[in-house]
């Protein structure tokens, strides 16, 4: 198999330093590098979780909204792992986050919920347990 792992996502939102305070402070997510190119007047930002890089972070001039209700063909949602779904959610409510009821995975027992970023974009927390 040629493939190896996810290397990123990109998420393109509507306004940049709104969305760059939810990644960073609300997430925390830690930034790897920022760059403004002047040529797109579009920012770029570089996100890791812990030490592996997971989201790229874009901001172009009006770019259209995202279709997320009803469900649009595409990519559904991002999902983060979590150990305590419990103590995340409490942390995210702590910061203004809203996060959905917690529900049961009917598949593999796993408890998940869903949240949305600052343009709507759907996030789920996800509890793993090694």
């Amino acid at each position: 198999m040629l493939l190896q792992a996810i290397h990123h996502i990109a998420i393109i939102c509507s306004d940049y330093q709104r969305s760059k305070t939810f990644y960073t402070d609300m997430l925390g997510l830690q930034v790897i590098r920022e760059v403004y190119r002047a040529e797109r007047d579009s920012w770029k930002l570089d996100l890791a979780l812990g030490d592996q890089y997971v989201i790229e972070l874009f901001s172009f001039p009006e770019p259209p909204p995202r279709v997320s209700r009803p469900e649009a063909c595409g990519l559904r949602h991002l999902a983060f792992a979590v150990n305590d779904i419990a103590a995340a959610v409490k942390t995210l409510a702590a910061k203004g986050v809203v996060t959905e009821p917690v529900r049961v995975d009917p598949h593999t027992g796993q408890r998940f919920t869903f949240f949305t970023d600052p343009d709507g974009l759907p996030l789920e927390l996800y509890e793993i347990h090694p």
